[in-house]
């Protein structure tokens, strides 16, 4: 995630940050809270899957690894997971986002990893800031969103050391969180808000692949990790609030009406039908890695 204002996305928000920089940056500062508390309700209802992907890559890294840089941080979720994984590591967390930043400093502390953590306000699309020698990068939902992915790209090569590793990571598509047939509305509403969103340019991004060696990387592994929360966790109905919300206002003009008002109903705080009080929510979703390495 870019600043992980810019990787916010990571999400979902990716889609429609009106490049809002995944945390959206460029969006209003509640919005930016919204995403951070989206990004947070991410790694809760996720947890497993975090294990498995930070798992995935500890067995392409360096042994050990002393620095590891969370490339568009946003509220920290990978970054954090890298740092419970390797006990001895300093997390460094780029950001272009104050809000974001100072919310992973507050979750740090709260678990104990402050001492360990390391914050750099930065915008990438400007340059790549001073952070020393990296053994491990971690780029989730964010390189999509600079404006000159091969110069970033090119950059994390050479700050990497040599055997270092880049992460990468990918949404596939939109969360689910809905059955078919909600009980209102016609059925299949999620299924049409995910067309509406990928004809928008929603969460696109190209296989990296070919980048990565572009700019010097050879690639150690591929992935694609199936995500599904079965039951699904309590704070499901919040997780799918959150993001629901954050991809409203980019439906507009893009659905009809009577979709629109059912989305509205899944959102209200008191409808029995709501979101918040829905018992057959669940989670389903993929996200593709990449581990590239510096030779």
């Amino acid at each position: 995630m870019m600043s992980h204002s810019q990787h916010h996305d990571h999400l979902g928000h990716e889609d429609q940050r009106d490049r809002h920089d995944h945390d959206g940056e460029g969006h209003a500062h509640h919005d930016e809270a919204g995403l951070a508390d989206l990004l947070d309700l991410d790694a809760v209802v996720l947890g497993a899957y975090l294990e498995k992907v930070t798992a995935w890559a500890g067995r392409h890294a360096p042994d050990a690894p002393r620095t590891i840089v969370d490339v568009g941080a946003g509220t920290g979720t990978g970054g954090l997971a890298f740092a419970r994984r390797f006990a001895t590591a300093e997390v460094v967390a780029v950001d272009r986002s104050p809000l974001m930043l100072g919310r992973l400093q507050a979750t740090a502390r709260e678990r104990g990893l402050a001492q360990r953590l390391r914050v750099v306000q930065a915008d990438l699309d400007v340059a790549w800031p001073s952070v020393g020698g990296v053994d491990l990068a971690w780029a989730s939902s964010s390189l999509h969103e600079v404006a000159d992915p091969h110069r970033v790209l090119t950059d994390l090569h050479t700050a990497l050391n040599p055997g270092g590793l880049l992460v990468v990571v990918e949404m596939d598509g939109p969360p689910r969180f809905l059955p078919d047939d909600i009980g209102f509305g016609r059925p299949g509403l999620e299924s049409r808000c995910h067309e509406a969103m990928a004809q928008a340019g929603w969460n696109a991004h190209p296989d990296w692949r070919p980048y990565l060696e572009r700019a010097g990387f050879e690639i150690a592994a591929e992935h694609r990790f199936s995500i599904e929360a079965t039951p699904a966790p309590p704070e499901t109905g919040r997780y799918a609030h959150a993001y629901l919300s954050h991809i409203r206002r980019g439906l507009d003009g893009r659905l009809p009406a009577d979709d629109l008002d059912a989305l509205d109903r899944l959102l209200a705080q008191d409808d029995p039908g709501a979101l918040l009080h829905r018992g057959d929510l669940t989670v389903r979703g993929t996200r593709t890695a990449w581990a590239a390495r510096r030779p």
